[in-house]
């Protein structure tokens, strides 16, 4: 077996999501909750313009998926607790010496860490289900580790951070050496960049820790996109510029140095809990297109949207506002997983 996550400017089967549902994350009051029901269903309607969606449902929310989603988005339904698909959800692989197979990688999920708040129990199983009803062979590993927490260029490069793999609450006996092996094993990875850190607000007590993609992406082999905090009176100021530093000295798996790209961060600094870590790198590729997050800053917004078509040439780039999702912890990217098609297209 020789397993490759594809970069996902590949060509797509479908995205995999998960609907809301009654917890911490939603929100305890009926205004937030509906804000969030809300946020999710408009990410799946978006990315529908351009693919199928595949929604997993709790049986508890079967009737409000139902309403708000509608016929066109495809449903699921399964036991879960967290439902942030990219974290709780397999990572698609495909077999390069077997045409045609798909692959489904199951990390160990535990919350992000296992803190008291998560509950995590029921979408630890997730991987499991989404690869049985993709028809995915499994493939099973015991590093702890997030979708969100891995960037790949399809070509040998993953970008990683060094707080999240080597985090002694997800894997307390790992070390770089390991950690590399097990993504070569499961990714058809050759080089890991790793990353120092992530956003400050990815530290507090709701935060993953560092999840790369909130800093940086890559859009194609060698190209950086990263986050750039703009404004001083921000912490992450001083993070954008040692990021921008520190991959100006990396090299991607086939030795050529980064071409970074800067994508500004919106101009509000705070919202009632603190410095926000309001992202536009944490944006979906789909077939045709990007959907992007949107903060309600027209200028930001435009500015982004800019950079991210020229970032993706020939692809229609499609905001949404993202705020609350970023509310609860993550962004577009981080609710959602792409699974690749097996027709050996190249990607755009």
């Amino acid at each position: 077996m020789a397993w490759r996550m594809p970069a996902e400017t590949a060509p797509h089967e479908r995205t995999w999501m998960a609907f809301p549902r009654t917890g911490l994350t939603l929100g305890d009051d009926a205004a937030s909750a509906e804000e969030a029901y809300a946020a999710w269903t408009a990410v799946a309607h978006a990315v529908s313009e351009f693919e199928p969606v595949t929604m997993v449902v709790d049986p508890s929310e079967r009737d409000r998926a139902s309403r708000m989603l509608g016929a066109g988005i495809e449903q699921r339904e399964a036991p879960l607790d967290e439902f942030w698909m990219r974290d709780v959800g397999p990572t698609f692989v495909v077999d390069d010496e077997r045409p045609g197979v798909l692959g489904a990688v199951d990390w160990i999920f535990n919350g992000w860490g296992a803190p008291a708040w998560s509950e995590w129990q029921k979408s630890a199983g997730m991987a499991r289900f989404v690869a049985e009803e993709s028809g995915a062979e499994l493939v099973t590993s015991l590093l702890v580790n997030e979708g969100g927490a891995i960037h790949v260029d399809g070509e040998g490069t993953v970008l990683v951070t060094e707080t999240v793999q080597l985090d002694p609450h997800r894997n307390p006996y790992a070390d770089k050496a390991r950690v590399e092996a097990e993504l070569s094993r499961t990714l058809g990875t050759t080089h890991t960049v790793w990353v120092p850190r992530g956003l400050t607000r990815d530290y507090e007590d709701l935060g993953t820790r560092g999840h790369i993609d909130m800093v940086a992406t890559l859009t194609s082999s060698g190209r950086v996109l990263l986050h750039s905090q703009t404004n001083p009176g921000h912490p992450d100021f001083e993070v954008s510029r040692t990021l921008q530093r520190f991959f100006e000295t990396q090299q991607d798996a086939a030795g050529k140095p980064f071409e970074i790209t800067l994508l500004p961060a919106p101009e509000t600094l705070r919202d009632e809990e603190g410095f926000v870590d309001w992202s536009y790198v944490n944006h979906l590729v789909v077939n045709g297109g990007v959907i992007a997050c949107g903060y309600g800053e027209e200028r930001a917004d435009a500015l982004a949207a800019e950079i991210l078509a020229e970032a993706y040439p020939g692809r229609r780039v499609v905001t949404v506002d993202a705020r609350p999702i970023l509310a609860r912890g993550g962004g577009i990217h981080c609710i959602t997983q792409q699974q690749p098609t097996l027709n050996g297209l190249v990607a755009r």
